[in-house]
């Protein structure tokens, strides 16, 4: 891969993950007018680097207590997002003796029929040791802690 693509992945996940940010901080701030009812129907739209598949995993793992449905059809809710991994370098072997891959990722919940964002979660893994799915479970468990709120 190019350093150009690269640079160009790194300032797109970037963007995404401060468009969740603010978003998630609007959340904070503000109630939300829909909350994620337990059981609801979610439908989880392909993400780069198959991200949406180890996100479906960990969904079932973590016991998000939604169901996870195989068309947007069929569904309520539906989670997209965005994902990057960067594998560690020569420099980062050599100088830090660190193998671990640097993940990112970024989701948000929204609402089929009105469109409404009513969750949004990102994370940051400098060092992560198994990579995506490390992410993917954080967006579970984080997932999971919101509806459980509600």
């Amino acid at each position: 891969m190019s350093y150009g693509r690269t640079v160009v992945k790194v300032l797109v996940l970037l963007l995404a993950g401060v468009a969740c940010t603010a978003l998630a901080e609007d959340t904070k701030n503000a109630k939300p007018s829909e909350k994620i009812p337990k059981g609801a129907k979610i439908y989880v739209a392909p993400i780069s680097d198959g991200f949406d598949t180890y996100l479906k995993t960990a969904l079932l793992d973590k016991k998000v207590p939604v169901e996870v449905v195989d068309s947007r059809e069929k569904a309520e809710y539906q989670i997209d997002g965005v994902s990057d991994t960067q594998k560690a370098g020569t420099a980062k072997k050599v100088i830090m003796w660190d193998w671990h891959s640097r993940e990112e990722a970024s989701i948000r919940v929204s609402n089929i029929l009105s469109g409404e964002v009513v969750w949004s979660y990102s994370v940051h893994k400098e060092s992560s040791a198994h990579g995506k799915k490390s992410t993917a479970e954080a967006c579970a468990k984080h997932l999971k802690e919101a509806i459980a709120e509600k």
